[in-house]
């Protein structure tokens, strides 16, 4: 199988880092930074084109991951999808194009992926699993930041998508973790936020946000959204009357009371913790390495369910839309 990678940032070398891996794959990259497509080809041996077009003509490959910025997502997989590839795509951040690109995906017959790597970690899916079979109804809390400027220390804030408005920091946070904690607590029935500006970064948006979110099914939660947080944090307790969960975002923070004997207990998970250098403690590399091989099994069996689709991001992309409004 032939797979055209588009983009080659910090995350388009990391699917291809991810992907080499596999056997029987040849991997092909796709960067308008020369730059990029030297380091690609010195460190990974792949050749890189200048565009899909001259790709699928001299390679004619079966499918895309497209790792370049959220706003430049649309176009690319409306291209890709005509050109009869079957499509990986990295969080989108908005809506743009999700109805016709979901059309034509379906009209093509080919896969269309949309990454939500948090739904691929062991310690969400252990919470996931728990808490649907809680015999009572839950809350949590939940606090996620990271400081805008440490999020990647080595460019500035202002030179990628987390400075736009549209694709801001706060939004990119939520669209990362909703996904899993509607698909642990249920769908969203109510939202409610307060939001602010508390820095004096340069952006033009909103740097903390206070979510109260009631869930279809009575659970209910408190959802701390910032990036003003100068030690970056992900913290989350979940808890009922027959129920207690903690866990700080690192694979071995997992905790469990237990309430019969009325101690914690740890839950651990012997690959969850495989970490790349430069990034938070809570990013992990095998959720990403997973969905991945989801896409590639789903291509394989068009008929697997993945664990989050883009009708499901378009639903909650709206609600998002609404806590930022």
């Amino acid at each position: 199988m032939k797979i055209i990678v588009i983009g080659l940032g910090s995350m388009g070398k990391r699917r291809i880092r991810l992907l080499s891996e596999r056997k029987g794959i040849q991997l092909l990259g796709i960067d308008s930074q020369e730059s990029r497509c030297e380091e690609v080809k010195e460190k990974f041996g792949i050749k890189c084109y200048a565009s899909i077009a001259e790709v699928v003509k001299v390679e004619q490959p079966d499918a895309a991951v497209i790792s370049t910025s959220p706003l430049s997502h649309a176009a690319i997989i409306k291209e890709c999808l005509e050109n009869d590839l079957h499509v990986f795509t990295e969080i989108n951040l908005v809506d743009d194009g999700y109805a016709e690109n979901m059309a034509l995906a379906e009209e093509k017959g080919k896969v269309l992926f949309l990454s939500s790597t948090f739904l691929y970690r062991k310690e969400t899916q252990t919470i996931i699993e728990k808490v649907q079979k809680a015999t009572c109804p839950l809350n949590y809390i939940y606090h996620i930041g990271q400081y805008l400027p440490d999020w990647h220390p080595w460019e500035s804030y202002n030179n990628y998508f987390i400075g736009n408005p549209r694709t801001n920091g706060c939004r990119e946070i939520m669209t990362i973790d909703l996904p899993w904690i509607v698909t642990a607590f249920g769908p969203i029935k109510k939202v409610s936020a307060v939001k602010s500006k508390n820095t004096q970064l340069n952006i033009n948006y909103n740097d903390n946000y206070l979510i109260t979110i009631e869930h279809e099914n009575g659970n209910k939660g408190m959802l701390a959204v910032d990036v003003v947080t100068r030690k970056s944090i992900r913290h989350i307790d979940v808890y009922g009357e027959q129920f207690q969960m903690s866990w700080n975002g690192t694979a071995d923070s997992l905790m469990e009371y237990d309430i019969e004997n009325k101690e914690l207990k740890n839950i651990q998970f012997e690959d969850a913790a495989e970490h790349v250098e430069g990034y938070a403690a809570f990013i992990t590399e095998n959720p990403y390495r997973e969905e991945l091989n989801a896409f590639l099994t789903q291509i394989a069996n068009p008929t697997v369910v993945p664990a989050w689709t883009f009708e499901k991001d378009y639903d909650l992309l709206k609600i998002i839309d609404q806590i930022e409004s």
